[in-house]
């Protein structure tokens, strides 16, 4: 049996996985909820997503979810469960898996920063342009202008020193 997967959802309480799909053999949109037992704000959610994806009743519905997913909205239960409202919790997830270009990431313990250098590396291949792309272009010259260029007094051009 071959599904679709159309959309994920969630239910706070009980902590729930809802998943929206379209039986291929049938042509049917059907939804699987799949409860997620012992899930408490204390939960690993990594964990979690790997019981989900490998569990075998589990396992068909979830292949073309990917896990990234399925954490950010893990990750959504437990902020509620740890008392935010649904927009608090929402937002807090977003801001966790975004890159603030004005974060000073040498101030990440070791985990966050994988996190965020994770985050990154999909961004950079998302907007990647590869050959045998339709906008792909080879050898880009881009001119900044003038306005940028500083004198310093280390460059100049003067030689003071000879003994250099």
């Amino acid at each position: 049996m071959s599904v679709t997967p159309k959309k994920c959802a969630i239910r706070v309480d009980p902590p729930t996985l809802i998943l929206t799909y379209t039986d291929d053999s049938t042509g049917k949109v059907r939804q699987r909820s799949m409860p997620l037992r012992n899930f408490t704000k204390r939960s690993g959610v990594d964990r979690f997503v790997n019981e989900l994806k490998t569990n075998p009743r589990h396992k068909k519905y979830l292949e073309n979810v990917s896990a990234a997913q399925i954490a950010k909205l893990l990750k959504i239960i437990k902020e509620r469960q740890s008392g935010l409202s649904m927009e608090a919790s929402v937002d807090k997830v977003k801001k966790e898996l975004s890159v603030d270009p004005e974060e000073d990431l040498n101030k990440l313990d070791d985990d966050a920063l994988e996190q965020k250098k994770h985050i990154m590396d999909k961004t950079f291949e998302k907007n990647r342009k590869k050959p045998g792309d339709k906008d792909f272009q080879y050898d880009i010259d881009v001119d900044f202008g003038d306005g940028g260029i500083e004198c310093s007094g280390w460059d100049s051009g003067e030689e003071s020193d000879p003994s250099f």
